[in-house]
């Protein structure tokens, strides 16, 4: 325990040396400049990457060709972006710009995944347009990994639309423009324009219109 305490403090003692040594703005250019050229690396993956945008840290990258974002967007750390070829069909994921992305997000398509601009996302959000297989016996008596993958319908997003922490977005589904998902939602139907939607399945909780009050 001695032992540890005197390390500890010879480890704080060497800190705080190196921080007069090296200036604390120096490690922050330094990393700026790391996201910098990361970014370029990484919008040289994809069909098309507009001016400005910023990638923290791509956990996976699949089927780079046939994604494609906007201006000015970025994307938190531990992304999932992946597009997959089933049955001679490659999947597609647009993003319109001015997008913000949270961290640990997981995006997937095998069929396509259009979003409009302005989007805002939390963390740990899914959205996927394909699954395991259908939900028939024949098909639930084979292990999910052996499934054939399917896709029910494409996801289109709209404009300025928010996603809150955990939420999930399903298959087949129309998020209007300005929609609000509640976080932990799991969204397997369309959602309004203008509206706010929680729940597991999510329903419209509130409705919003032009009309002052």
């Amino acid at each position: 325990m001695k032992v540890f305490v005197i390390g500890r403090a010879l480890v704080k003692s060497i800190m705080k040396v190196g921080s007069y040594l090296v200036p604390y703005d120096i490690f922050v250019i330094a990393e700026r400049v790391k996201r910098y050229i990361y970014s370029l690396y990484m919008g040289h993956s994809l069909f098309l990457c507009g001016d400005g945008v910023k990638f923290s840290g791509i956990e996976r990258l699949i089927g780079g060709r046939h994604i494609s974002v906007g201006n000015n967007s970025t994307f938190g750390k531990h992304l999932y972006l992946e597009v997959r070829t089933y049955n001679g069909q490659s999947g597609k994921i647009s993003f319109g710009d001015d997008c913000h992305v949270g961290a640990y997000n997981n995006i997937t398509s095998t069929n396509e995944i259009r979003v409009g601009r302005g989007l805002l996302t939390g963390k740990w959000v899914t959205i996927t347009d394909n699954s395991h297989g259908d939900t028939d016996f024949e098909s639930l008596s084979i292990p999910p990994l052996e499934r054939d993958v399917v896709s029910k319908g494409p996801i289109l997003i709209g404009d300025n639309v928010w996603i809150g922490d955990k939420a999930t977005i399903l298959p087949n589904v129309i998020v209007g423009d300005g929609a609000v998902i509640a976080a932990n939602s799991v969204v397997t139907k369309d959602v309004p324009s203008y509206s706010v939607v929680a729940g597991c399945p999510a329903i419209v909780i509130k409705q919003m219109n032009n009309n002052p009050r």
